[in-house]
């Protein structure tokens, strides 16, 4: 009888043993890729609807993957707080990026809810908006108005009036700054959206790259979109004087930051300061992309 009992006891353990190693012999988690059909999900859907990853951690007190560093941050969508945003009517905002981090810009989410109006910028401050769920209409001053949807974006430049209406429920991110003028040369009213900027050359490097803005010197600023096929990843280490403000918009990898390596996925921001190492990574199953702040065009003195 004990051994019948042992024969099988070994059976039943040796199916449970099979299933865990799986059918080549490795052990294998359940992946959460594994678990999402994204294919159904609205574009920029995790931006919004973040899972805290590892899993288990996401109940555990006190737990949040965000780091500050003095030059560089990681800030997670746990960790994030909004509030009501300034001059703008039934809207929640987080500001993730500010001068008090050591930036010259700013980066924040904007929540915009029924019935939601934007404010203006202060004086001689330059936006950009980029939707990353519902839609907004954009009117100017002479009564022209475009509808944003989710993957566009507007830049307005400093002291242009206007205003951003939802009469549903939108999530923005918003980046600006102070602009700095030069002689002779003035910024345009844009609105675009990725799909229709083209694909720039990236010499030694393998990731997608398109521009939101004209690389002309008005601007001093740009909006990089970076593709990343999964395994891709940057060939320069870099290091320079640019600031950078990044948000994933899909897909996880693992990014390095001066001496730490930080595992990241959508939803996820991070600030770098001038002349941090950085390099990025791709992992997982589907492409990362992210949307990156660069200032440009200016003489760093």
């Amino acid at each position: 009888v004990c051994v019948c009992a042992c024969v099988r006891i070994s059976f039943a353990f040796s199916g449970v043993f099979n299933q865990v190693l799986g059918d080549e012999g490795f052990c294998s988690a359940p992946s959460i890729l594994d678990q999402t059909d994204s294919s159904s999900k609205p574009l920029y859907w995790k931006v919004t609807s973040p899972t805290l990853s590892p899993s288990h951690l996401q109940d555990l007190p006190g737990f949040t993957r965000s780091v500050y560093r003095r030059d560089h941050a990681l800030i997670t969508p746990e960790s994030h707080v909004f509030s009501p945003l300034p001059d703008w009517t039934n809207t929640l905002g987080a500001y993730l990026i500010t001068p008090a981090i050591g930036s010259h810009f700013v980066m924040y989410l904007a929540k915009m809810q029924e019935n939601s109006r934007s404010g203006l910028p202060p004086n001689d401050v330059e936006r950009l908006i980029f939707v990353t769920q519902g839609a907004v209409t954009l009117t100017n001053s002479s009564g022209i108005s475009n509808k944003l949807v989710v993957d566009s974006y507007a830049y307005l430049p400093p002291n242009f009036d206007h205003s951003l209406k939802c009469d549903g429920s939108a999530t923005l991110v918003v980046f600006e700054r102070r602009y700095a003028f030069l002689d002779n040369h003035i910024t345009e009213h844009i609105v675009g959206s990725t799909d229709k900027q083209p694909l720039l050359e990236t010499p030694g490097e393998v990731f997608e790259l398109r521009k939101l803005l004209p690389a002309s010197m008005p601007y001093d600023f740009n909006i990089h979109v970076m593709d990343f096929q999964p395994g891709e990843f940057l060939n320069v280490k870099e290091v320079h004087y640019n600031q950078h403000g990044l948000l994933l918009l899909e897909g996880q990898g693992i990014y390095r930051l001066g001496d730490s390596w930080y595992p990241v996925q959508a939803g996820d921001v991070i600030w770098m300061a001038p002349f941090v190492p950085q390099w990025y990574a791709a992992l997982g199953k589907t492409r990362s992309r992210y949307l990156l702040y660069k200032d440009v065009n200016r003489n760093p003195l």
